[in-house]
């Protein structure tokens, strides 16, 4: 397959990043990111032009890492905690995902794009987690997570006590419930096939 040089104009995972000149598969420079303005074409014709657009988008590179970097020192003292319904074990009827993550970082005054948050899985069981988003391509920030069950430990023991008593209660109010049932038990017990 032929390969094909271009400038990037954007950051790319496993390409590299804003004003890099690399060598890629055509049809993925062809059908991906040439129409989606993420790269152009390094002929012969443009080279100068080329390496203007690069000298300028790496100034851009270089104020948004400084950016980057001052968010980080900002955001270096947060930590966010989260309260799901969860199960015996710790575990939860949902998950934390990275989209849950970023609402949290905007309630707290951190606009992030959910993309930026790497997660290798969502969040699915109790206890205490580290999530890194990514700033720039160069500067990332390790976030702890906390993720409680709703209401605590000590809530959920309660209610399952409450369960419990309830349904003894209902058990002892209707008497009759408990020995009907004991009596048709015996009944059918107490049946023998006719031949």
């Amino acid at each position: 397959m032929a390969n094909i040089t271009v400038l990037l104009r954007e950051d790319l995972d496993n390409i590299g990043g804003r004003g890099d000149v690399v060598k890629v598969k055509a049809g993925y420079a062809r059908n991906y990111l040439l129409p989606q303005k993420f790269a152009t074409l390094a002929t012969k014709g443009n080279v100068k032009q080329i390496e203007r657009e690069r000298e300028a988008l790496l100034k851009r590179a270089a104020v948004e890492r400084s950016t980057a970097e001052s968010q980080r020192d900002q955001m270096a003292s947060i930590s966010l905690a989260f309260e799901r319904k969860a199960g015996e074990g710790g575990t939860l009827f949902g998950s934390v995902t990275s989209m849950d993550i970023a609402e949290a970082l905007q309630a707290k005054g951190y606009e992030t794009d959910r993309r930026k948050i790497v997660m290798k899985d969502a969040i699915k069981e109790t206890g205490e987690f580290t999530v890194k988003v990514k700033l720039h391509r160069d500067v990332t920030l390790d976030i702890p997570v906390t993720v409680t069950a709703e209401g605590g430990e000590a809530d959920a023991e309660k209610s399952v006590k409450k369960g419990r008593k309830a349904k003894a209660e209902t058990d002892e109010s209707n008497p009759d419930a408990g020995s009907a049932s004991n009596a048709s038990a015996e009944a059918v017990e107490g049946e023998t096939p006719e031949a």
